[in-house]
Formats: C-alpha cells, sequence, structure tokens
C-alpha cells in the first residue's frame, strides 16, 4: 500500500467530501429519508458533522451555515425545491 503523508491524506478526504457534496446535491430526486433508510446518514448529518469540525477547531458555525454549505443554498429553499 503506498504510503501517504498526513496532508496527502486529508487532502484526499477533503477531495472525497467534496466530490460526495456535489453528487448529493446533483441527485436532489434522492430524498434524506431514503439515504437514512439506506445508508444511515443523510445531508444533514453531513452538515452536521461538518458544523461539529469547525466547532472543534474553534470555528462558530451555525446549523444553517453548516447546512448552506452541504446543500448549496439556504435549506429551507432546498425544501421548496426539492422535498416531496
Amino acid at each position: 500500500m503506498t504510503e501517504l503523508s498526513d496532508e496527502q491524506q486529508r487532502d484526499f478526504e477533503a477531495a472525497a467530501f467534496r466530490r460526495l457534496v456535489e453528487h448529493l446535491r446533483e441527485r436532489n430526486d434522492v430524498q434524506n429519508i431514503d439515504l437514512m433508510n439506506l445508508a444511515g446518514f443523510c445531508r444533514n448529518c453531513l452538515s452536521n458533522w461538518y458544523r461539529e469540525a469547525a466547532n472543534a477547531e474553534g470555528v462558530d458555525l451555525t446549523k444553517d451555515q453548516s447546512r448552506e454549505i452541504v446543500y448549496g443554498m439556504p435549506y429551507g429553499e432546498w425544501q421548496a425545491l426539492n422535498q416531496t
């Protein structure tokens, strides 16, 4: 197995996270409840984990701010456009 530096591992994990978020933004036909039932996590979980990581580093990110980062728009707007 290829040895990765801590910086490489962090960069690759960040790239994978960005790709996952992009994929979920594109697949707005997939509802959060379906993700929870199939995978055990959803967009809201990702936004919570993001906020927790920011808060652990001393960055005061709100729930609404972290959701907007994951959803690509304010959560209420996403709900109005995509939730069935």
